[in-house]
């Protein structure tokens, strides 16, 4: 072998040596798994699950292409396993079951609906296992319990705010709600509201129900809503049924405005001229002077060609909560997480977020407004 191929030899040698032990670095990475619950079939699919795997493996990939999550000196890689639970409650514990004793996750994010997370945050409670559900707002998700949290604002305080809004802001004293009352979220908001108006000395006239089995026709329901004379029609309800209910009621001669809750989807509902100069609740602004903001909606929309919503943004800080806490408390176990929630003052997309004594955040209710077809926040309702 001549001196130069012998030179090549070793450098050939000690370039394979390198790759070999950079491999084995990067192999030798421990992983941290994270949960996440989501109808990503059924009819909520397209609307909910994939946004939501969407924001949380936004979430996940700048971290890992950012070198892993450093806690206490030592890089890890972040491993999302997203379950399908097509908006079924029964399916979401089955899910939850299979992702903390076979997948081994420290954590949950979702489901996203009331109705699943509810029970899915008893699976979570007994075992231990912290679990975040970005848009639940029933109490009942968290109460009593110390592993549930949820990224949003309660049932009890968004009904407030609307309350308010509807008393204070529209100088209206008389309101109608019409709502689903086989959904946890649909029934806690509306009763929410219901009660923070009246003790404002507020008068829910029209006080109306449905079921999902029920849910093409309203004009029962409106007629009595009509009847009342109510100048405010409170529809706290998912987006499928806003969209009848509003067109119905329209059609029918009710000229009440019109308010809704952050499981309104204003991208779909604002191009409705029934819904013009209504008024619904959500989770953050898009406010381009802040640069967080603005960094995160350009990024999401330039990989997805879609526009943030609340869900998105809540799902994001999800994540982001979780790995704040363990880097918080210098570990990466279920029990670190759910301490280092609780000591966090956490600066998210939707805004500050902090918890007490509960799984329930200290946060903002955002009020936005449908106008000449477009939305825009309206303003902001502090706790």
């Amino acid at each position: 072998m001549t001196p130069k191929l012998t030179h090549w030899f070793r450098f050939l040698l000690l370039f394979s040596l390198s790759a070999a032990l950079a491999a084995c670095s990067l192999a030798a990475k421990p992983e941290i798994k994270i949960g996440l619950i989501a109808p990503l079939s059924g009819e909520y699919a397209a609307t909910t699950g994939q946004p939501a795997v969407n924001a949380a493996r936004m979430a996940v990939d700048e971290v890992n292409e950012a070198g892993g999550l450093a806690v206490a000196g030592k890089q890890y890689t972040i491993t999302l396993l997203a379950a399908d639970n097509g908006g079924n409650p029964e399916t979401a514990v089955s899910a939850a079951q299979r992702l903390i004793n076979q997948e081994g996750v420290v954590a949950i994010i979702g489901p996203m609906f009331s109705s699943s997370a509810i029970p899915v945050a008893d699976i979570a409670e007994k075992a231990g296992i912290p679990m975040i559900s970005p848009t639940s707002t029933n109490p009942q998700t968290t109460a009593g319990k110390q592993y549930a949290f949820r990224a949003t604002f309660v049932d009890d305080f968004q009904g407030l705010a609307m309350a308010r809004f509807t008393l204070d802001e529209l100088g209206v004293r008389q309101a109608a709600v019409l709502y689903d009352v086989a959904s946890a979220y649909n029934r806690g908001l509306a009763e929410a509201y219901q009660q923070a108006f009246e003790a404002a000395d507020g008068q829910v006239v029209a006080f109306e129900t449905y079921t999902t089995d029920q849910n093409q026709d309203f004009s029962q329901q409106l007629a009595s809503i009509q009847v009342s004379g109510a100048a405010v029609l409170f529809l706290p309800n998912y987006t499928d049924d806003v969209l009848l209910q509003g067109q119905q009621a329209r059609e029918m001669g009710i000229k009440a405005v019109i308010l809704g809750g952050d499981s309104w989807e204003g991208e779909r509902l604002s191009a409705n001229n029934a819904f013009e100069d209504s008024f619904f609740s959500g989770h953050f602004c898009r406010d381009l002077t802040i640069e967080t903001i603005r960094r995160f909606s350009e990024q999401y929309e330039q990989r997805f060609d879609r526009e943030p919503n609340g869900l998105i943004a809540l799902t994001y800080d999800s994540v982001g909560l979780v790995l704040a806490a363990m880097q918080d408390q210098g570990e990466v176990t279920p029990q670190a997480i759910r301490d280092g929630l609780y000591a966090l003052d956490y600066q998210g997309i939707t805004g500050p977020i902090s918890y007490q004594d509960t799984g329930d955040p200290v946060k903002s209710v955002a009020i936005w407004r449908i106008q000449n077809g477009e939305r825009g926040c309206y303003k902001m309702v502090s706790p």
